[in-house]
């Protein structure tokens, strides 16, 4: 076991904080939030306790094996991405491959032209939020002085 402490880790192509406990470090990865991170450390057979700094390369590499194979680890609950529409299987996207699934989905609803894909394109709310105070974006119209 290597007791060199590394401040950077670099894990799935993004630098962590190598103080953190493992859990909490790998919520730095886009696409991991705190549930998935402690299952990922479980699977991994590493301690909750542990600085990500004070791990070892096999363990860096047993954790880089579960996040990218995670769909075998948990349920399909977990997933963000489940019955993907082009392959139909439960999937799930970490850093900038979920960006451009997003971002992909999104244009998808506006060549449809399905409401969704309308109130992107006007850069309106989407998702049922009232829009009458709320969410003003643009040139603000201001308050004129009264002539006399």
């Amino acid at each position: 076991m290597s007791t060199e402490f590394k401040p950077i880790v670099r894990i799935a192509g993004k630098d962590l904080d190598g103080a953190r406990k493992v859990a909490y470090a790998l919520t730095g990865i886009k696409g991991i939030n705190i549930r998935l991170a402690d299952v990922i450390v479980k699977k991994a057979e590493i301690s909750p306790d542990k600085r990500l700094g004070f791990l070892s390369e096999a363990e860096i590499k047993r954790i880089e094996d579960v996040i990218m194979h995670i769909a075998d680890h948990v349920p399909a609950w977990l997933l963000n991405r489940r019955k993907d529409l082009e392959t139909g299987k439960d999937l799930h996207l970490i850093s900038s491959d979920l960006d451009l699934k997003v971002k992909e989905d999104i244009e998808k609803e506006k060549a449809m032209k399905s409401w969704r894909g309308y109130r992107h394109s006007y850069g309106l709310k989407v998702r049922g939020q009232r829009t009458r105070t709320t969410g003003r974006k643009g040139r603000t119209v201001g308050v004129k002085k009264r002539r006399k």
